[in-house]
């Protein structure tokens, strides 16, 4: 591994620091939010096509965690790999990352697209992986997915590029607050400028077909399950089939929709570094055989839930659980 450091960023927030380190012959966008806790640091992977300065506002609400996010090949300023890659070949890149820095355990968070990455990397390094944090995600391709046209708009990284159509778009698909207050849309647009169409069919690519399903029941970490009560993109019931089906998690709620770590980042900061220093919070022992029955067990109560959230309410509209 070989390291080309730079200083930090013109225009950057004085507490977060950015460097160019090349981690096998891959070029890595890093940035690091230092942090005066003693805690281990906490490594985040962020959203399909997102580059990291749209995290900017979550690390910027933390209070004592040192933090590190980096854009994935082919976003932000990470240039693009050469060849496709899966969630494991991101894990090992990412492990590769904490190793150069020189930490011997982290915590780890994953958004949406980048909770999928989250899982593989503490399913592959449990040893390295102590916590983790899983916001607005599901376990990959068996989800239960947003509606058509919601899914429609992600296959495409337009809402990158295009501003206006940015405008047009975000409050259906994101929700939450961008229903509300118009105003956040462009605020949001003008940060994001990552995505590149190659590299975000690379992001595509990587999760098609992948799914967490078969090895959840073994996670050993403790681990924190954010979801928005108005997500059009990952429904909330996604939050109940992982707190199922891990078997130390734990969902909080939050009243918003996907984007709520941009949103509400002093909340979802709050609730994430009380999360990673309750030193009350212990694996609990278990069989793989009773881990397994928990996995099967937790399927019927987990579905039962999507099916209350779409069952007629006593007004004669539709439920709906986004």
């Amino acid at each position: 591994m070989s390291d080309d450091r730079q200083g930090t960023n013109e225009g950057a927030c004085p507490e977060i620091e950015t460097r160019q380190i090349a981690i096998n012959g891959q070029l890595l966008q890093v940035a690091i939010r230092h942090g005066g806790g003693s805690g281990p640091p906490l490594l985040l992977f962020n959203g399909i096509g997102a580059n990291w300065e749209l995290a900017r506002p979550f690390l910027q609400a933390l209070t004592r965690t040192t933090a590190i996010i980096f854009d994935v090949p082919g976003v932000g300023g990470s240039p693009r790999s050469l060849l496709p890659y899966r969630p494991s070949t991101l894990a090992r890149l990412a492990a590769a990352l904490v190793a150069e820095l020189g930490y011997a355990e982290i915590d780890v968070a994953g958004v949406s697209w980048g909770g999928g990455i989250a899982q593989q990397f503490a399913h592959q390094y449990p040893k390295l992986c102590r916590r983790l944090v899983l916001a607005a995600t599901a376990p990959g391709v068996t989800m239960v997915p947003g509606g058509p046209s919601v899914l429609w708009k992600m296959l495409t990284p337009r809402r990158y590029t295009d501003k206006e159509y940015m405008n047009r778009i975000a409050a259906d698909l994101y929700g939450g607050a961008f229903r509300s207050d118009p105003s956040l849309i462009g605020r949001h647009a003008a940060t994001m400028h990552g995505a590149r169409n190659l590299g975000y069919f690379y992001q595509l690519l990587a999760v098609a077909g992948w799914t967490s399903l078969p090895w959840l029941w073994s996670l050993p970490q403790p681990t924190l399950i954010l979801m928005g009560s108005d997500d059009p993109l990952v429904p909330a019931i996604n939050g109940h089939i992982l707190k199922a089906l891990i078997p130390n998690a734990e969902l909080q709620m939050i009243d918003d929709g996907h984007l709520f770590i941009v949103t509400r980042p002093e909340e979802t900061a709050g609730l994430i570094e009380a999360f990673l220093a309750d030193a009350s919070r212990q694996v609990e022992p278990s069989s793989p055989l009773s881990r397994m029955a928990g996995w099967v067990g937790g399927l019927v109560p987990a579905f039962g839930r999507r099916r209350d959230a779409e069952a007629p309410q006593g007004n004669g509209d539709a439920g709906r659980m986004t």
